[in-house]
C-alpha cells in the first residue's frame, strides 16, 4: 500500500521521532551524556527503511523548541499521537513500522549508558510509548 504524505505530516513525524529522542536525552542528561543518547537515538532514526524512513532522512522542518523538557513533551508527546494516527489512517502496517523506529531509536539512545536506564528514563519511555498507544 502506498502512503501520501503532505509536509505537514513530515513535520509531524519528524518532530515526533525526533523528539522522542530528545526527550529521552533530557530524561538520561543526569546520569550520562545528553550528546551521546541524543546520537545513538539519532543514528537509529536515520536508519530507518521504508517511507517514514525516507520523511526521517532529510532531517529538516522539526518543531524541537523549547526552553525546557516541559516544553518539549507539550509538542512532541502530541506529535507522536498524531504521526501514528495518520499513519494508521493510510497504512497500518507503516504507523507499525514508525512505533518500532522510535522504540528502536529509544533503546538504541539508551544503550549508550553503562548502568542502563534509570527511573526518569524509563518513565520518559512509558510516556513516549503511551502517546503513540493513544493513536
Amino acid at each position: 500500500m502506498s502512503i501520501t504524505l503532505t509536509d505537514q505530516d513530515k513535520h509531524t513525524l519528524r518532530t515526533a521521532a525526533y523528539g522522542a529522542v530528545a526527550l529521552v536525552a533530557a530524561a538520561g542528561a543526569a546520569g550520562g551524556s545528553p550528546h551521546r543518547i541524543a546520537t545513538g537515538g539519532s543514528i537509529a532514526l536515520a536508519s530507518a527503511i521504508g517511507p517514514v524512513g525516507h520523511v526521517l532522512a532529510e532531517q529538516k522542518g522539526m518543531d524541537l523548541n523549547g526552553k525546557s523538557t516541559a516544553e518539549l513533551a507539550d509538542r512532541v508527546l502530541p506529535a507522536l499521537t498524531e504521526a501514528v494516527g495518520l499513519l494508521k489512517k493510510q497504512d497500518p502496517a507503516e504507523a507499525g513500522n514508525f512505533r518500532g523506529i522510535v522504540l528502536l531509536a529509544i533503546e538504541a539512545a539508551t544503550r549508550t549508558r553503562s548502568s542502563g536506564p534509570e527511573a526518569t528514563v524509563a518513565e520518559m519511555t512509558r510516556k513516549i510509548t503511551e502517546a503513540m498507544d493513544a493513536a
